[in-house]
């Protein structure tokens, strides 16, 4: 299984990015997806995670309830992020994430999302 995820940047503060990681093969509507973060000298975090295209329940972190709108395409095992109101905090590599097992966890390679002015 391969996740390919795209879209950082660098973005000014108050900007907008839109992530998307794409699964291959299709991982079924039963696989969890979403997205976790890491940013320098800090341990990896939890952004955003839908529990299935099935059911579609999504968990946000609190500190990006109400900017971040995760997304998935349910056909096509994509899962995307749009990130709004960003802010220098924000900043960290951005990993896609799914889940169907404990014996079947997958990442990307991760995306670097950059706040700066």
């Amino acid at each position: 299984v391969q996740l390919q995820a795209s879209g950082g940047g660098l973005v000014q503060p108050g900007g907008s990015l839109r992530l998307s990681c794409a699964a291959s093969p299709n991982l079924g509507a039963d696989a969890h997806m979403g997205w976790f973060r890491q940013a320098p000298g800090k341990q990896r975090e939890l952004v955003a995670t839908s529990s299935s295209a099935r059911y579609g329940a999504i968990t946000y972190a609190d500190s990006v309830k109400g900017r971040f709108t995760l997304s998935r395409e349910n056909t096509r095992s994509v899962v995307n992020l749009q990130m709004n109101s960003l802010k220098p905090e924000d900043t960290a590599v951005y990993y896609c994430w799914a889940f169907i097992s404990d014996t079947q966890t997958y990442w990307g390679q991760g995306t670097l999302v950059t706040v700066s002015s």
